[in-house]
């Protein structure tokens, strides 16, 4: 079997070690891992668990000053957490969660209303960084197989994007953190290795350039009728005003009684059916980004441990294997909450 590309449509429940079908568009056996095909859920459902006893020896350095321990990512999280003073007030989201359901494979509609309600659209969207990534969300096809043809001026966007955030203390803690632990020697090196993991263009079909990390978690992608990615709100708030994505319902409420929040949730987007999704709701965009950068360094393709406001968090990261940037370094395939 060849390099299969990473998808992320379906459930691993009920599905575990099951013989692999070329007619699913995601799997649960022990070898979805290596070929990067496996379901969102599969960690949760079929995984073994990773949290490490001892301070985690990865990407070349060596000692135990260096590596990036258990507690060293919880502490670090629950500070981009408390430093994230762009996210949005109680008063700026108003949500319609409707229907709790366990049963997402069953592609219903049973929420009549959108999810939001009310999105303070002047105070949060013109904050800097919030205005910087919507500009970005115009420079995608949804569809895999269409090759992204990126403009000067959506290269510009992208750097204006990364300048912006990283005067945030979110970012200027998270890079900071990464300093002190010899990843990174400069924030000039910060910043472009960010740009490449996430921007960089590969290819998840047969069109060369047709994805990237950023666009396939923060604003979604279409492949075979499924939706793959996308999780971002601020995305999935301006696709659902736009009249593009009908909320299904919900499957999980995280415990969190101010923004950031976080939801698993089912919806339609354009048509196609994303069955487990999980979105931060009322995050900033510098937070989102930081925090799965976090874990995509120090964690990549593993699930990263992580602490919120007192409240414990997993996000899962995979690899992109099959292309390289650098010196052999990998692109991002995706970024997610995990849901329990």
């Amino acid at each position: 079997m060849g390099q299969t590309l990473y998808t992320t449509p379906d459930s691993c429940k009920g599905r575990c070690n099951e013989k692999y079908n070329r007619q699913d568009v995601c799997h649960c056996n022990t070898k979805c891992e290596k070929y990067q095909n496996c379901c969102e859920d599969y960690h949760i459902h079929c995984g073994q668990d990773t949290k490490e006893t001892e301070p985690a020896l990865d990407r070349g350095f060596s000692t135990s000053e260096d590596a990036i321990s258990q507690e060293d990512l919880q502490e670090v999280s629950e500070q981009l957490y408390q430093s994230d003073s762009n996210k949005a007030e109680e008063s700026d989201i108003s949500l319609n969660k409707q229907a709790l359901t366990s049963q997402t494979q069953s592609k219903e509609d049973q929420s009549p209303k959108p999810l939001f309600s009310f999105v303070n659209e002047e105070t949060l969207f013109s904050k800097p960084t919030y205005a910087r990534f919507i500009k970005l969300l115009d420079n995608y096809h949804k569809m895999v197989g269409k090759g992204e043809e990126v403009s000067t001026e959506q290269l510009q966007e992208q750097d204006d994007f990364l300048g912006e955030i990283m005067k945030t203390e979110v970012m200027k803690k998270l890079y900071g953190f990464f300093h002190g632990k010899n990843r990174y020697s400069t924030e000039a090196e910060f910043i472009a290795d960010l740009k490449e993991m996430w921007f960089g263009l590969y290819s998840r079909s047969n069109d060369e350039g047709d994805s990237s990390g950023f666009e396939h978690v923060f604003l979604g992608e279409i492949k075979k009728g499924k939706v793959s990615g996308f999780h971002n709100w601020i995305s999935f708030y301006l696709q659902e005003k736009k009249g593009l994505v009908n909320y299904f319902s919900h499957n999980y409420d995280g415990p969190w009684t101010s923004y950031p929040d976080m939801l698993g949730l089912q919806f339609s987007w354009d048509g196609s059916y994303k069955e487990v999704g999980s979105a931060f709701i009322g995050s900033s965009p510098e937070f989102e980004f930081g925090l799965y950068s976090l874990c995509y360094i120090a964690r990549p393709g593993k699930v990263c441990h992580l602490k919120l406001g007192g409240y414990n968090l997993d996000i899962q990261t995979y690899t992109w294997d099959k292309t390289t940037y650098g010196n052999g370094k990998k692109y991002i395939a995706t970024a997610y909450v995990a849901t329990p």
